[in-house]
């Protein structure tokens, strides 16, 4: 199935104010996993939107704060 992730996470806050922007995002940060492909959608507008030395920045924190303690490896399928 190919669903179009992109379209459907613009399509749901093309109208929302900063301040439930700023809740969408904790929420899903907060809460279940398959909410985080939106978050990716976001991401990705936030990187082609920053300079060079944002994007370093970014790339730094990720590396720094990444929780390795957490990493775990993908299960096969059966």
């Amino acid at each position: 199935m190919n669903f179009p992730i992109r379209g459907a996470v613009y399509y749901n806050i093309q109208n929302m104010s900063t301040e439930e922007l700023k809740d969408m995002v904790k929420d899903s940060i907060q809460g279940e996993e398959k909410l985080l492909p939106g978050l990716g959608v976001l991401f990705e507008v936030i990187w082609q939107n920053s300079d060079a030395s944002h994007k370093e920045q970014m790339i730094e924190t990720l590396h720094e704060h990444l929780p390795r303690e957490k990493a775990q490896p993908p299960i096969s399928p059966s």
